[in-house]
């Protein structure tokens, strides 16, 4: 067994105008100032980093590579999460998800497209300059507009979508395995891919892909009424990255899974501040640490009534406590008689 890494922050939800959260020699610095041993890098804040740059300039990662080591921290990650959205994105969504992209793509779903396919693609080049194992971010979405099935679906619909989805995908994925890097989606809804099902779908239209990996995350399958360790079961040999994100999911005589159209804080299910929600994260780290899942534990931090740099000082010492130090014994070893194979077979009777 394998004792995996951390703590970890992922760096998109503090990323902010003033100071620390400004630039990343500064916000590195913060995050090991708290106690993280390593960030994972949204690519989409160039506030932060700059991944047009890292393609072009071997130095430039370098440079990155080396603020954050004399902050006291790894790169863990890049985060393409923005970026995969766009990768696919129904029509009904054009005009929200164009403030994801540059303004010279905007209004031009075709144009927004190419750019995200190059922008994930780059990001498979610059995780290899960086010696990083992992990149994650999101499939996008084309059926998500029809997840409940009311008028029926024609018969087909969803097929074609997750046709789409892999022909789209494919050639990325291949990206990524030349560049000897996993990619690791988050499941997550509001995607194509937001449960196992539909992760199973996704793997069988891009071909069993071995780069196409699962960026775990427990808050999201709270939030859906998923077994969420059952779900480490079954797909542990594709979880690449970990999301140490908390959720509660409290229905009501009002309100249930879909929460009526309310703001987080008045929904049945909302995110929360590690160790103020319903996942019982001691499971989950015993789960992974019992698959050897050796990678980084990375709080995602999203909380609907917690400030957010109380949540960044309280997840440091929760994951560090969380994460459990693999023996390099058993237990019992101090009983172990010492017998060879010829008293077993005398014990057994097999003389």
């Amino acid at each position: 067994m394998k004792t995996m890494k951390g703590p970890a922050i992922f760096l998109a939800q503090f990323a902010g105008d003033n100071a620390p959260f400004n630039s990343l020699e500064n916000i590195v610095k913060w995050a090991a100032s708290l106690g993280y041993k390593g960030v994972q890098i949204p690519t989409f804040d160039k506030r932060l980093f700059d991944l047009d740059k890292a393609a072009a300039s071997y130095d430039y990662c370098d440079e990155v590579i080396g603020i954050c080591r004399e902050a006291g921290v790894e790169v863990t990650e890049l985060s393409t999460h923005l970026q995969g959205q766009l990768v696919a994105v129904h029509p009904a969504y054009d005009a929200m998800f164009d403030a994801f992209a540059p303004e010279e793509v905007r209004g031009n779903p075709s144009a927004r497209q190419a750019w995200a396919v190059d922008q994930v693609t780059k990001a498979a080049r610059v995780s290899q300059r960086m010696r990083l194992e992992a990149s994650v971010s999101f499939t996008g979405a084309l059926a998500w507009p029809f997840v409940y099935p009311y008028p029926q679906r024609p018969e087909g619909l969803v097929e074609e979508a997750f046709s789409e989805l892999g022909r789209r995908w494919r050639p990325i994925l291949d990206a990524y395995d030349a560049s000897g890097v996993d990619l690791c989606y988050e499941i997550h809804p509001s995607e194509d891919v937001f449960d196992g099902t539909t992760f199973e779908r996704f793997l069988e239209q891009v071909g069993n892909h071995k780069r196409c990996m699962i960026n775990y995350d427990p808050s999201h399958f709270v939030l859906q009424c998923m077994d969420y360790l059952g779900f480490i079961d079954v797909y542990h040999e594709r979880i690449g990255a970990f999301h140490v994100k908390d959720a509660e999911f409290n229905p009501s005589a009002r309100q249930g899974v879909y929460s009526g159209y309310s703001n987080w804080v008045d929904r049945a299910g909302r995110f929360r501040s590690l160790g103020d929600g319903q996942v019982d994260f001691s499971a989950v780290f015993s789960k992974l640490a019992a698959y050897d899942y050796d990678r980084w534990a990375v709080l995602e931090w999203e909380c609907a009534l917690k400030h957010p740099e109380d949540g960044a000082a309280e997840g440091a010492p929760f994951i560090r406590d969380h994460i459990i130090r693999i023996t390099d014994h058993a237990f019992d070893d101090f009983a172990g008689s010492g017998t060879d194979r010829a008293t077993n077979r005398k014990l057994l009777g097999l003389t």
